[in-house]
């Protein structure tokens, strides 16, 4: 009997960002969804290749491996495929070895809606419009962008890396800027450095990841030998006077990142490539490229950076 999902740090994610999709949504747009259904009918046998978000997904759930007891985190899926069709989609999950047992299949329709019902502190989608959709109803979604996927199975820690405004925090200050000019945005974050910026559309996820963190910290007091498996770095676009309203706002959640950089306006690829996040969430698409195009990039479809954004993705 699985553990009450209200009880778990809950992370949802979408076929099409768990696995490479990209011939079976060829066929859905180019012949319909009756080819679609029997192409995957044809090979539910026929293994996936990792998507995307699967490095991520598959240390995620690892966490369970190092906390037996408290089985803290879960990953369910949320996928438009109907359950005849998902079936290639689970037989894929067990072959790659994920512990993945509850599952939404809702036929074409988004699945947007049910990311509070499974408690959901995120809902990753190679669909920008659902992920569009979740996060215009408050729900806190991320659109997948395509990357080349790295895997290394001897790399056993999960990193995590954030853009702060519009992410981690709300789209004040960035409003302000967009409305502005730098300097005014300096003053007006200087003049309200004691004030916590509201939440962002992850700032659940962020809190969750911290209280992981803090799990690990409970175990290397028992075992000075425990390896750290959860490294987390917030990496903006701010520098000085700016920087001291994200102190202040991670301090009154009672959470702080391993390493965070202002870079003042450097290219965040710069390090990016150094710290080498198994996913990276940002609000604004000019900063998800990086020359290797290796890392796992998730656009946050959040506040003023993206209004007039069109939605695309795949149809499945």
């Amino acid at each position: 009997m699985s553990y009450p999902i209200d009880k778990k740090f809950v992370i949802a994610v979408s076929s099409s960002a768990l696995f490479d999709l990209g011939e079976s949504d060829r066929i859905f747009r180019e012949q319909g969804p009756v080819a679609y259904k029997a192409y995957q009918e044809q090979n539910q046998n026929a293994i996936l290749d990792k998507g995307v978000a699967f490095p991520f997904i598959r240390r995620f759930l690892n966490i369970n491996e190092r906390f037996s007891s408290e089985q803290p985190v879960e990953v369910v899926l949320l996928s438009r495929n109907s359950a005849t069709t998902g079936l290639r989609v689970f037989r894929s999950i067990r072959h790659h070895g994920l512990d993945i047992s509850r599952a939404a299949f809702t036929e074409g329709k988004s699945p947007y809606p049910y990311i509070p019902a499974f408690n959901a502190s995120l809902f990753l989608s190679a669909n920008e419009n659902d992920v569009l959709k979740a996060i215009a109803a408050g729900y806190p979604a991320g659109a997948v962008l395509p990357s080349s996927v790295v895997d290394d199975p001897d790399d056993e820690e999960l990193r995590v890396a954030f853009d702060f405004d519009g992410v981690l925090a709300d789209d004040e200050a960035e409003s302000v800027y967009r409305n502005g000019q730098l300097q005014q945005f300096h003053q007006h974050e200087q003049d309200r450095s004691h004030i916590p910026h509201n939440p962002g559309p992850l700032a659940d996820l962020f809190r969750k990841l911290a209280f992981m963190q803090k799990l690990e910290d409970q175990a290397i007091e028992q075992d000075r030998n425990h390896k750290r498996i959860l490294r987390t770095a917030i990496i903006t676009a701010r520098n000085a006077p700016a920087h001291e309203r994200v102190v202040t706002t991670l301090e009154s959640w009672g959470v702080s990142a391993n390493e965070t950089f202002f870079l003042g306006g450097m290219k965040k690829d710069r390090i990016l490539t150094v710290f080498k996040p198994h996913i990276f969430f940002d609000d604004q698409k000019n900063h998800l490229s990086t020359s290797g195009k290796d890392i796992p990039m998730v656009h946050i479809p959040f506040g003023i950076a993206n209004r007039g954004e069109p939605a695309k993705g795949p149809a499945i």
